[in-house]
């Protein structure tokens, strides 16, 4: 256990200390903070790391046991609707708990007031429990996923014609939020459950596209409650926020009672559903209950730990360096920025490093970890720049969303069905707690000093950063197809030679 904790501590500060580092990097030199923001910051650097460091060991020890035993026990029983009904949910339950969507919703309402919290995370989490859903029968009878993705991605783009124009970026970052610390490793855990108890074929992609599939359903969601909103988004007025200096205490006093509240519910419908497949279903023993329950109280503490060092010290902070860099002349800087901010999250997360391996071992070493590294860190540098150059321009999402899943869609015709499955389960393994918390207090706070929209301009820094995987992955997918191929055709004249 000791050695385990060790372990989450070190993940979490790789995450998170690059990000501190920057930021010092830049208070010191061309965007200083106002006084007393960069130690709010640093103390809650620390709370990120150390309560990332206690859900994470929370999942390990309770969610994700859960996820692979429920997964497989319900496929043994060949319970069709018994599988759906706990598809939906689980996905449901999870969302609820994943810490970058309680982030999300929170920077929504704050730059959107009438949108209400409860609501906007009740709509997410049900997209996801859907489509989810939706993902476990994919698995289940074997269906391609690549004609599946295209139509419900063209469903979406029809449907956000007729949406306010706010509420296009929120629903494609609740996509990539939802895939985060909490939901990747336990609808995993779900998926290799199902695809090993239902025996699929060696070489398909059953046992992976799950989370490509559970990340369509925010952003339906979303559109689905703009659709039908009476409000509008893109009308809101957001002003600078008030950077008042208070104590740490007065900070923390306030948020940890609060923060303590709304974690306790979000994590109750994950217990309420534990209890009730353990009763139904899964009759562990006792040993087993105390530890899930053990990881549930991990969970817990760490996600209060963390969420009062995003509102107390991250997200201010993020906000405040945009404001001051967001309000300078020169474009440049704050592209720049995004380019040097991009490169640093990706390579700062731990679940890239796990997605590195795993291509590297699907490929047969062909495409090596450090090549997949650096065009992951590549494009979603690009991406982060390209999101600071739409604050300072006011460019719409739609130039780069359309032709970046027009291109990420239609190679799905072409590349590797395994390959396909990978780079949309990875879509939102970029955009994990750094993203959501900091990247995008810091473009929204730029949004704000620049005088541009916040709810159009800054909202889709998560998409943007999610995007960049589904077209990287592929491409590396195509380039070992093409390799695979040509060396079948030197065997081939060998063997007629």
């Amino acid at each position: 256990m000791y050695s385990k904790s060790l372990g989450k501590i070190y993940e979490s500060a790789i995450s998170v200390l690059p990000v501190m580092a920057i930021v010092c990097i830049l208070h010191f030199t061309i965007a200083p903070l106002p006084q007393g923001y960069l130690l709010n910051f640093l103390v809650g650097g620390v709370l990120l790391i150390l309560g990332l460091s206690a859900f994470l060991i929370g999942a390990d020890l309770g969610m994700v046991p859960f996820g692979q035993k429920v997964g497989s026990a319900l496929t043994h029983k060949r319970n069709l609707p018994l599988l759906l009904f706990a598809s939906f949910s689980i996905g449901f339950a999870i969302t609820i708990a994943e810490p970058d969507v309680q982030v999300l919703v929170t920077q929504v309402n704050a730059i959107a007031p009438m949108i209400d919290k409860k609501m906007l995370l009740f709509m997410i989490a049900c997209g996801v429990g859907f489509f989810l859903l939706l993902g476990a029968v994919r698995a289940v009878f074997d269906i391609a996923l690549s004609p599946l993705l295209i139509l419900f991605y063209a469903l979406l783009f029809l449907a956000c014609s007729f949406v306010d124009a706010g509420f296009i970026g929120v629903a494609f970052d609740a996509g990539g939020a939802t895939t985060g610390p909490v939901t990747v490793p336990f609808i995993m855990a779900l998926g290799i459950g199902i695809a090993s108890a239902a025996k699929k074929k060696e070489g398909g992609d059953s046992g992976f596209g799950l989370i490509g599939m559970a990340s369509v359903g925010p952003i339906a969601a979303v559109i689905v409650m703009g659709l039908v909103s009476s409000v509008g988004i893109a009308d809101a007025e957001a002003s600078a926020p008030s950077l008042q200096q208070r104590s740490l205490a007065q900070i923390y006093l306030h948020l940890v009672p609060e923060v303590g509240h709304e974690i306790a519910m979000a994590l109750l419908p994950l217990l309420l559903i534990f209890l009730f497949f353990q009763i139904t279903l899964l009759r562990l023993p006792g040993q087993q209950v105390r530890r899930m329950m053990l990881g549930l109280v991990y969970a817990f503490i760490g996600l209060v730990v963390f969420m009062s060092g995003v509102n107390g010290g991250f997200i201010p902070a993020g906000q405040a360096l945009g404001l001051a860099m967001g309000g300078m002349t020169r474009v440049w800087v704050l592209v720049l920025t995004g380019l040097v901010l991009g490169a640093v999250v990706v390579c700062a997360e731990p679940a890239v490093w796990v997605l590195t391996e795993q291509v590297e071992d699907l490929s047969g070493g062909f495409i090596k970890r450090r090549l997949l590294l650096v065009s992951l860190s590549i494009s979603v540098a690009l991406a982060v720049a390209i999101g600071m150059l739409r604050v300072a321009t006011g460019m719409s999402i739609w130039y780069v969303l359309l032709p970046g899943y027009a291109l990420a869609l239609g190679m799905t015709r072409f590349c590797p069905p395994l390959f396909t499955a990978i780079a949309f389960d990875s879509g939102g393994v970029a955009s994990g707690p750094m993203s959501s918390t900091f990247v995008l207090a810091f473009t929204l706070g730029a949004s704000i000093a620049a005088r541009g929209n916040p709810a159009t301009d800054a909202f889709g820094m998560i998409a943007l950063i999610a995007l960049a995987p589904l077209i990287t992955i592929q491409v590396l997918g195509l380039m070992f197809a093409y390799t695979a191929r040509k060396q079948k055709h030197k065997k081939e004249g060998a063997g007629h030679g």
